[in-house]
């Protein structure tokens, strides 16, 4: 969605209307200040993510918005219903980091933000060439001044059959990239959105050099590449995920990456980031055994959930969350 559809999308405001945006970053409370003017809006930024204790903070406000990096707990969801808060934009795609029944149940409703595709989409083909091209070694061992060639030699995409679980906005946009490359892609979906060649995703995982995960993180696909389907994937393949990272079942990943059976994997997202990512922890002892397992395997390469990270993802993100906000009033206003 454009800038110029998103804002053709908005109500027509006269008075101001406030919102409450928690956890904003200052790149993010850049942008909405720039931008909440042209909609009528008055924001109030909090820096912290929402909790329990400054819930209180949205009160006199309908409508907040608020990011993904922390989970909102049920006692938060309560408090802020409490303080009369009526609508939640979430500034992601997903909507795993709260629980969006409970909140309904509380008379809340939960919406999310639609941002360019082509962020999440160029940093995945980069992470695919990275990982067949092992490119995570060669930039180590250029660090230390060792200039010789790998001991691997690289894989040229062309020649190897790349499977997309997930064909939404962001896994078309990816095959989109693919075709220029000349290699086979299969796909799998509940629904077949575009003109590939679906298959399922067990034949998927058996056919694919590269598998790419972009599909929604809900209970039905929490590990859906569980110890079962790894197991079942094509030997020395690679993993992409800059989907959400409990879509792998990590302990299974790591024992087929440090068996040599897989090739590799390249992960933006990883299951337990949160309190790990987005914040510095280059002087501390890291609590997270499987994260330091992950960076001991030479053919993985780790970012921190930076894939969606572009300018103008981010503007789309803050645009998108003030339109979330002003369409929900304007409901309740000629409901």
């Amino acid at each position: 969605m454009t800038h110029s559809e998103l804002a053709a999308g908005a109500p027509s405001v006269v008075a101001t209307t406030g919102i409450t945006i928690f956890g904003c970053e200052p790149d993010e409370a850049e942008l909405f200040r720039e931008l909440a003017p042209r909609f009528g809006v008055l924001p109030t930024f909090v820096t912290e993510a929402v909790t329990e204790e400054n819930a209180e903070l949205a009160a006199g406000n309908q409508c907040i918005s608020i990011g993904h990096k922390a989970r909102v707990t049920n006692s938060t969801l309560s408090a802020l219903s409490r303080v009369g808060v009526a609508y939640i934009s979430t500034r992601s795609i997903g909507f795993n980091h709260l629980d969006v029944r409970f909140a309904e149940s509380l008379g809340i409703s939960v919406g999310n933000v639609n941002y360019s595709p082509d962020s999440v989409a160029d940093y995945t083909l980069m992470l695919m060439l990275m990982a067949i091209r092992n490119a995570q070694s060669v930039v180590r061992r250029t660090d230390l001044h060792d200039y010789r060639l790998n001991d691997v030699r690289g894989r040229e995409l062309r020649e190897l059959t790349v499977g997309v679980v997930g064909t939404g906005r962001i896994g078309a946009a990816v095959m989109d990239r693919l075709r220029g490359f000349g290699c086979r892609v299969v796909a799998t979906d509940k629904w077949s959105k575009t003109s590939a060649e679906y298959v399922s995703l067990d034949e998927l995982l058996q056919q694919s050099d590269i598998v790419t995960l972009h599909t929604p993180l809900t209970p039905e696909t929490h590990h859906l590449l569980n110890r079962r389907r790894i197991a079942a994937m094509r030997p020395g393949a690679v993993v992409i995920n800059t989907g959400r990272g409990p879509l792998l079942d990590t302990e299974a990943l790591l024992e087929a990456l440090e068996s040599g059976r897989l090739g590799g994997a390249a992960l933006d997202v990883l299951e337990g980031e949160e309190g790990i990512f987005y914040a510095d922890h280059s002087n501390q002892t890291l609590d997270n055994e499987l994260l330091l397992r992950l960076q001991r395997v030479p053919t993985v390469l780790i970012s921190p959930h930076t894939a969606y990270y572009t300018d103008r993802a981010l503007r789309d993100t803050v645009e998108n969350s003030l339109v979330n906000c002003l369409n929900f009033e304007s409901r309740n206003q000629h409901g």
